[in-house]
């Protein structure tokens, strides 16, 4: 028998932003479809029509493009499996409903809320199982004719999973290892709703994942009470041989104390929880994403794939490539991962360094056009060059480099009074004669010139240094002092002295 050909699917509901955590989710099926040479499916569980929120599929599909991660079939990608979206697969849940019905393993309910609220008064934890079934209006106690009259009438209702009790229900997680639940502990589902003539995720995604040929269930670890659940569904469909194999995920945990990542951490401490920037529909509300805070894809990317998994070693930076090679489920935590929001900042850094100085180049110049600053591509790169590892977001350059594109206007009060020293305004008019008379403006002969000038005369280095660093800074930043007057090149170097000389003596 040849191995079964590896099919995994990340299917999220649109009801609005995704949530980091799924996109952590959809990162590991992705690396572990694509070290296995199998395929990605995209389906939108669109099942609760209640919760659905207009542009939500939009935003999702956007924010995997961003990242990079492609799929390689489903909603807008085309495949032979389709329809991917659940609301368009209504005709196909109901079949699965009536095998389900006339094999006995599932029943009819007819109990209205108030009738079930009532149950839930008169016995304290009450659920719908085993115990309870009998005393409820359902096919289990009408009569096959009233049951149709029912129906016939319009009453709605749901049919529900018939759990048999006291059975050890095994579920193999690749990465939690045998979990047993009892199945006593289980209630009787809900699998489908007359009033929508939808089903409920759990028939759905039984269903589709069947249909799909999806090999593996790779999901968050929030699903894995209803895994038991899911593996009765399968055996009652006497689809046992081909269920996928299950692995749940840990949990994103907040940065600081206990819980699970929510928005609102993200919001007390400044830092994005979803891809994109969200604009909430219906609120209004505008919630922070990754690329307009100013993060590259890949950053995003590294750090998620560490969230909860490592690679057996101490490499931190991994491209794409190297996180398909070395992924492995049984690298897997099954504790849940602190959300280290700081260390996705120090991967931003680390990203921009790796990048090449042209494409921060890139990204810089349309911050550089909303200051009101146009200059030259090749100067926009070597001052990137220079400035890029004093930085973790290419925005920041900005503040950083400011100086190379436009002359200062006024001067550190503090720098001033620390820096600027009574001969000053002589030694640097002294200093601009020098560099006037230098023809090969290159750092190299830059500085040797000035440093034989400044032996010569037995002055203080720090102190000439330092000064001119002020007349060209407007304060006590940036890089080595060469490098910034070569930048400027001779005239705006000279000009800048000139000006700092007329305003501080």
């Amino acid at each position: 028998m040849t191995e079964r050909r590896v099919r995994v699917r990340f299917a999220p509901s649109p009801t609005g932003a995704l949530h980091i955590g799924g996109v952590r989710t959809a990162l590991y099926n992705y690396l572990f479809a694509r070290q296995h040479g199998g395929d990605m499916i995209f389906r939108i569980e669109d099942t609760d029509s209640n919760r659905f929120v207009p542009g939500a599929e939009e935003y999702i599909l956007e924010s995997f493009k961003w990242l990079g991660i492609p799929f390689d079939e489903g909603v807008s990608f085309g495949g032979e499996h389709g329809p991917y979206r659940q609301s368009e697969r209504r005709e196909i849940y109901k079949k699965y409903v009536k095998v389900l019905l006339d094999a006995g393993k599932a029943y009819i309910a007819f109990d209205t809320p108030e009738e079930l609220e009532a149950k839930r008064t008169e016995i304290a934890n009450f659920q719908y199982d085993a115990s309870t079934r009998m005393q409820m209006r359902n096919s289990l106690t009408l009569s096959k004719e009233e049951v149709d009259a029912l129906i016939a009438e319009g009453k709605q209702y749901v049919v529900r999973f018939k759990i048999e009790p006291n059975e050890d229900v095994h579920v193999n997680d690749l990465i939690r290892g045998e979990v047993i639940i009892n199945s006593s502990i289980l209630d009787d589902k809900v699998l489908y709703k007359s009033a929508d003539e939808l089903p409920t995720y759990h028939l759905a995604n039984i269903v589709d994942d069947h249909l799909m040929e999806v090999s593996h269930v790779i999901r968050g670890e929030e699903w894995l009470p209803s895994a038991p659940l899911h593996v009765l569904l399968y055996r009652a469909f006497g689809w046992e041989d081909t269920m996928p194999s299950f692995a749940h995920l840990p949990l994103l945990l907040k940065p600081e104390g206990n819980g699970k990542l929510s928005k609102r951490d993200g919001d007390r401490l400044g830092f994005p929880v979803f891809p994109l920037e969200w604009h909430d529909p219906k609120t209004g509300e505008v919630s922070s994403g990754y690329r307009e805070s100013g993060y590259l894809p890949e950053a995003v990317i590294n750090f998620l794939a560490l969230l909860g998994w490592n690679p057996g070693n101490d490499q931190e930076l991994m491209s794409m490539d190297e996180l398909i090679k070395l992924f492995d489920l049984s690298h897997c935590s099954k504790s849940g991962a602190k959300f280290d929001y700081k260390k996705g900042i120090w991967f931003n850094h680390e990203y921009i360094l790796l990048k090449p100085d042209t494409e921060i180049a890139e990204l810089f110049v349309p911050v550089l056009k909303e200051q009101g600053v146009e200059a030259p591509f090749e100067k926009v790169v070597t001052v990137v060059g220079m400035m890029k590892n004093r930085v973790s977001f290419v925005r920041e350059l900005w503040e950083a480099s400011s100086f190379f594109f436009v002359a200062p206007t006024e001067y550190d009060e503090k720098t001033v009074k620390k820096r600027w020293k009574e001969d000053s305004a002589q030694c640097m008019t002294e200093l601009m004669e020098v560099l006037a008379g230098i023809e090969d403006f290159g750092i190299e002969n830059q500085e040797k010139i000035v440093m034989d000038w400044i032996a010569e005369k037995g002055y203080h280095t720090g102190n000439i240094m330092n000064a001119f660093r002020l007349t060209l800074v407007g304060e006590g930043k940036g890089p080595h002092m060469f490098d910034i007057s070569w930048v400027l090149g001779k005239e705006e170097t000279l000009a800048r002295m000139k000006r700092a000389i007329e305003v501080l003596k």
